[in-house]
């Protein structure tokens, strides 16, 4: 199985290339623009395998994408590549809208001109995964879940972005029959992950006796989703989910968003007891333009149809990468130094 992945050298590409390469044994092409959040770090436990390569590119180049298609002749293309930070698409909305959109758009063209030229069984099972986010769907009440047939209310310049890029997805299979598959997931935390995101932004903030900042009142809720998991999922929708529909992939985890910094104030109290109490450190700050209240995924037919369960919950998930980021200082410590020290983002200037 040969299979494109792009955005790997990204937090949940980096894990997807791992799985496909060391547990799938698949032959996988990471193609990677490196972004200041595409880091090939990621991929040294892999980078000596002979079924993993690298090529780097800008998915809005069409002519280096076409080619690089061609040349590597994929079974399938997983395409993860994408603008990802709400706050960054606060006061920079023109790269997500870019990359997300005209990116996707060049992808899907690409693919498309390949998947013509193909014959027989491998026309037949050739497939194309566009990995999206549960934003699309805005924010939910107290109750309820979003579903795959939830109405699209995006809020931010990231989470529109997405959604014009999942209706270029579908439209592509609709319109010209690329056997396209959408998949849309809740948040993810886990290893490699970049710090500028809530979890490993206040695990390395408690380990440097930093404030944890948490927005507004810190009540909104996200759905986790421990990152390895979502590579299974991620896996087994491109090989086995039926072309032209979407899957969501979620951890059936809600949780506060306070709630989640106390836990890992709690791991840390544990772990570095010299700090301790380490939520003396919690700060609350101004809540972000446009932010959604609450997220929560229904996987149930990623579940019943393709028979996929998160192995970890969030109190084992959380654990286990507390203690990744307080054993691998080598792999973050240079993005704390060079690429984002923790500043504030997506503030608006009045």
């Amino acid at each position: 199985m040969r299979i494109l992945v792009t955005g790997g050298a990204g937090f949940i590409g980096s894990a997807l290339v791992r799985y496909l390469v060391s547990e799938v044994g698949a032959d996988v092409l990471n193609l990677d623009k490196l972004t200041y959040a595409g880091n090939l770090e990621s991929l040294i436990p892999i980078e000596g395998a002979n079924n993993y390569h690298f090529v780097q590119a800008d998915i809005c180049d069409y002519g280096k994408i076409s080619a690089t298609i061609a040349t590597f002749r994929p079974d399938h293309i997983m395409h993860l590549a994408a603008e990802s930070h709400v706050d960054r698409s606060i006061t920079g909305a023109k790269d997500f809208v870019e990359t997300n959109v005209m990116g996707t758009f060049s992808m899907l063209e690409g693919a498309r001109n390949y998947w013509n030229s193909l014959q027989g069984e491998a026309r037949a099972n050739f497939r194309f995964l566009h990995v999206s986010t549960d934003e699309v769907y805005g924010s939910l009440g107290a109750t309820g879940l979003f579903e795959e047939t939830t109405p699209y209310d995006p809020s931010s310049p990231y989470s529109a972005s997405k959604a014009a890029s999942d209706h270029l997805a579908k439209a592509w299979h609709r319109t010209y029959g690329l056997p396209v598959v959408v998949s849309n997931c809740s948040n993810n935390y886990g290893p490699y992950h970049f710090p500028e995101k809530l979890i490993p932004l206040n695990i390395i903030n408690a380990m440097e006796g930093k404030p944890l900042t948490v927005y507004g009142d810190g009540s909104n809720i996200r759905d986790w989703l421990y990152v390895e998991d979502h590579a299974r999922a991620l896996h087994l929708i491109c090989s086995q989910g039926r072309p032209g529909e979407t899957y969501n992939v979620g951890g059936r985890n809600e949780r506060k968003n306070i709630d989640v910094v106390r836990r890992i104030c709690a791991i840390m109290d544990e772990l570095r007891p010299q700090n301790a109490p380490h939520d003396n450190l919690i700060t609350f700050v101004t809540d972000r333009p446009g932010h959604d209240h609450r997220y929560a995924i229904d996987a149930t037919k990623l579940e019943t149809e393709l028979g996929w369960k998160a192995q970890e919950n969030f109190d084992s998930g959380i654990e286990k990468t507390v203690r990744w980021y307080l054993d691998n200082e080598a792999w973050w410590r240079p993005l704390r130094g060079e690429v984002y020290t923790g500043e504030r983002l997506g503030v608006l200037k009045v």
